[in-house]
């Protein structure tokens, strides 16, 4: 990149300015000042003040800001049900206008995960991920630092190789070759979830919003957020994320939507809350097939495991691990709750179980509309109460369906019953009963 912009850099406040102001230039419509549109990209952009401070190292009041904005964007995301109104706003920009700016975004964020130079965190990582392989790491020591949160173990050992591949002024070392292809391969899980979240959100658009101005506006505004400038080379945000957005788009086929779930739910564990949702949108149709896929996925997972294990015990801990068993006991080094009283949390996790029960139930007629919301306030409701070291600092795995949220159209009649065909079981039974 130094190469071909010489003495390029992009420093995060100025991304922030340069961004809010296009998000405003783009997207704001300004004939309906009192849009429920522009409110939502105005707390789009209150979200860059807090990362900010978080990056500065201001983190208790970063921390705080980001929970207050993420509280507002809660009550937004609950209410969106009842919201049946949804005028077509389309962005100000033309598609080609957004194709065009959508990729120019996509190249730089590409650019800006391959050009990092390798530093001594990485090669920690690598050593991290051969003691896995030889089988001399126990599940627990997996809990130390600097493994980030439960769930799949290999996934993020294979994500601590590359949360620090970005670290300002770091001073590069030489590592070995098994080192640099593990890179190569982190880097390249990296672009390919940008690229997964990037194409779901376009085609959620074009096939199920029936609006390719739409889907391109959505995805380009992920692109556009401070955040994804940020935090571009975290495979552990951006990976599950991709898994949702996929999800989503596959819901008219609900077991290939829930073999993208329970992927999902078993890399990071947390979207194992969204499941009591997704049984009650796929209640009348196509419930055994969802959880068919998701216990499929959650299967080939566990089993993998069994190749990094020494014993029953060892794989146990791992199973366990992947299902979250440890949530409560990682280390806590930053975050909301680091700053608050612990104990607090427990009201919290009360609340947000008993949310996430209750929309199994509420609304009783779910359609594509209430997934979306409903699955991003509970994705967004996690960061309130999980916090093994950056609380609401994993704003990916909400990001993606909370922009789709806003912009998405009608979609009353996109239910289970009518998009999703009936299994070939029914078809052939119902074929015999009319023949």
């Amino acid at each position: 990149m130094d190469k071909v912009l010489f003495k390029y850099y992009m420093d995060p406040t100025t991304w922030v300015y340069v961004s809010s102001l296009m998000t405003i230039g783009i997207y704001f419509k300004f004939r309906r000042f009192w849009s429920v549109r522009n409110f939502d990209l105005i707390g789009l952009i209150l979200f860059a003040p807090g990362l900010l401070l978080v990056a500065s190292h201001e983190e208790r009041l970063g921390y705080l800001w980001l929970t207050a904005v993420a509280a507002a964007y809660l009550v937004r995301l609950l209410i969106d049900p009842v919201m049946v109104r949804r005028p077509l706003l389309e962005p100000n920009l033309s598609v080609d206008g957004l194709t065009f700016t959508g990729i120019a975004l996509l190249v730089f964020l590409v650019g800006n995960v391959v050009t990092t130079q390798l530093t001594e965190s990485d090669q920690v990582g690598a050593e991290r991920m051969d003691k896995i392989l030889a089988r001399e790491i126990t599940p627990d020591e997996l809990h130390k630092e600097p493994q980030p949160i439960p769930g799949y173990p290999l996934f993020h050992v294979f994500a601590t190789f590359s949360n620090t591949a970005l670290v300002p002024d770091a001073q590069a070392v030489p590592l070995p070759r098994r080192a640099l292809v593990r890179a190569v391969a982190t880097r390249g899980s990296v672009i390919l979830g940008h690229l997964g979240i990037v194409i779901g959100i376009v085609l959620i658009g074009y096939r199920h919003f029936d609006n390719l101005h739409s889907g391109m506006a959505v995805a380009a505004l992920y692109l556009l957020l401070p955040y994804t400038s940020q935090m571009t080379s975290r495979v552990d945000h951006v990976v599950p994320a991709a898994m949702l957005v996929w999800a989503v788009e596959a819901y008219r086929r609900p077991a290939v939507a829930g073999l993208f779930l329970g992927l999902a739910c078993g890399l990071i564990c947390y979207p194992l809350f969204l499941l009591p949702l997704w049984c009650g949108f796929y209640w009348q149709r196509g419930l055994g097939r969802f959880m068919a896929g998701v216990v499929v996925a959650l299967l080939f997972l566990a089993l993998t495991l069994i190749y990094v294990s020494s014993d029953a015990a060892s794989f146990l801990g791992y199973v366990r691990t992947m299902f979250g068993g440890k949530a409560w006991t990682v280390p806590t080094s930053a975050g909301f709750w680091i700053h608050h009283e612990p104990i607090y949390r427990i009201p919290v996790v009360v609340a947000f179980v008993s949310g996430c029960l209750a929309l199994a139930l509420w609304p009783p007629q779910k359609n594509l509309g209430t997934l979306l919301s409903c699955s991003a306030a509970i994705m967004l409701g996690v960061t309130f109460w999980y916090d093994p070291g950056t609380g609401v600092y994993h704003m990916a795995w909400f990001v993606p369906l909370l922009l789709l949220t806003v912009f998405r159209p009608n979609l009353e009649d996109r239910i289970a019953l009518v998009a999703v065909k009936p299994s070939r079981y029914l078809q052939r039974r119902a074929a015999a009963q009319s023949g």
